[in-house]
């Protein structure tokens, strides 16, 4: 569910029409909704009722900052894969006890920096990860709460890039191992085994992979309890897919895979986190651009548009569908002709759809991107000089830029000449 709807003939965010924030704004501009995201957040809440848990959402999906604010304000918790990404979760308002630390090369400074501000837990990755992480946190005077990740070697049935929970892949340590690793942990100075922690890819449209990784933590929960470990918290990841092509796509809803939290690690009395990022913050986020050019090539057309794989890479890096849509909704019964919907970069990659069906579409008319809202302004970038593209967030009938599109002077201005070319 979101609120991007056609009122009297236009798309709005929420109460706003998407018309009035291009002409403040200029094209291309990110929009998120507030409400979306709210619903999306609370939905989580309730598919978790009556387990003791924490939702920690996974910022790497959107991390701006007006963003993180309104999850902080609800309680969220907050997943963090870079020191970078601790310090925005920590000035939104999140406290560290709310934060869990993942991914696989942290660095001494970043761990440093999470124990100097309370840390809920880190998810290690390696030994020598743990190795470091002992070493700082006696060097700190300080304790550092762990959960080991674990490799299930369980396939995900998601697209290559995304899969992390395959024997092949760079991240946990093989389950196989977890017993001997975790003896070794116990026995490091400045270390609190507290849990385990599983993530076996990211847009996941099957609940079966889930099933298979939780009943295997499940198991080792009991082995290490049995051998002595105090095994009280399970971070489970997260992952669970969008519906990218909303004709075609139903993935699991969140109230599904609480049911299978539930079944197969529910009876455990552990606490447990999940790490949501793109389900909540996905579909409730825009890419609105406009057209340049409508251009007939040999055999087909070209919709060319000011917004380009710069602004959203995830078409040219993973293949990926965004549904498009025009924001002057058309007339019922327009016909619709295949055209491909390409950027103005200088690259061949840089197309989001080939030979998609489209109502008419003139120079100047706007285009909206649905589902955008999660890996899109956070891994955008300025290739070929292109300005930033700003983001706004909506609330009801209110619209504000949440990160201003930055002028060529101040992009210029981060540069600087050496003194020996004076």
């Amino acid at each position: 569910m979101d609120h991007f709807l056609y009122r009297d003939g236009i798309l709005h965010a929420e109460d706003v029409p998407l018309t009035e924030i291009a002409a403040q704004v200029g094209t291309p501009f990110y929009v998120y909704s507030t409400a979306t995201l709210t619903r999306h957040y609370r939905v989580f809440q309730e598919a978790l009722d009556g387990l003791d848990h924490l939702i920690c959402y996974a910022m790497k999906a959107n991390s701006n900052m007006a963003v993180l604010r309104l999850f902080a304000d609800l309680g969220a918790g907050m997943d963090v894969v870079s020191g970078g990404e601790f310090r925005r979760a920590i000035a939104a308002g999140v406290p560290g006890e709310r934060i869990v630390f993942s991914g696989v090369g942290k660095t001494p400074g970043e761990m440093r920096l999470a124990l100097e501000h309370g840390i809920r837990q880190f998810n290690v990755e390696s030994e020598p990860e743990l190795q470091a992480l002992s070493q700082v946190a006696v060097a700190t005077g300080t304790t550092a709460p762990i959960a080991i990740r674990v490799n299930p070697d369980v396939d995900a049935r998601t697209h290559a890039k995304i899969a992390t929970g395959k024997s092949e892949n760079k991240f946990g340590i093989p389950i196989a191992r977890a017993r001997e690793v975790y003896a070794m942990a116990a026995a490091l100075p400045g270390i609190d085994v507290i849990g385990i922690d599983v993530h076996i890819g990211s847009q996941l449209t099957e609940l079966e992979p889930y099933q298979n990784a939780f009943r295997l933590v499940a198991e080792l929960t009991e082995a290490l309890r049995a051998d002595g470990h105090d095994i009280r918290r399970l971070d489970l990841g997260g992952g669970l897919g969008i519906p990218y092509e909303r004709a075609n796509s139903a993935p699991p809803l969140p109230f599904d895979y609480g049911r299978v939290v539930k079944e197969t690690v529910g009876h455990l009395g552990c606490e447990i986190e999940i790490e949501p990022g793109r389900l909540i913050a996905g579909n409730a986020g825009l890419m609105v651009a406009s057209t340049i050019y409508v251009k007939e090539g040999e055999g087909r057309s070209f919709l060319i548009l000011d917004g380009a794989m710069n602004d959203l890479i995830r078409p040219a890096m993973y293949e990926a569908h965004h549904d498009i849509v025009p924001v002057v909704e058309p007339v019922p019964g327009t016909e619709q002709q295949p055209i491909d919907i390409v950027g103005p970069v200088c690259e061949s990659g840089d197309t989001f759809a080939k030979q998609r069906l489209m109502p008419p579409v003139a120079a100047g008319d706007l285009v909206a991107f649905r589902s955008a809202g999660a890996y899109g302004a956070v891994m955008a970038s300025e290739y070929n000089s292109r300005p930033l593209v700003p983001e706004v967030l909506v609330h009801g009938d209110q619209f504000a830029v949440v990160r201003a599109r930055p002028t060529y002077e101040e992009m210029i201005e981060r540069d600087s000449i050496p003194a020996w070319m004076d």
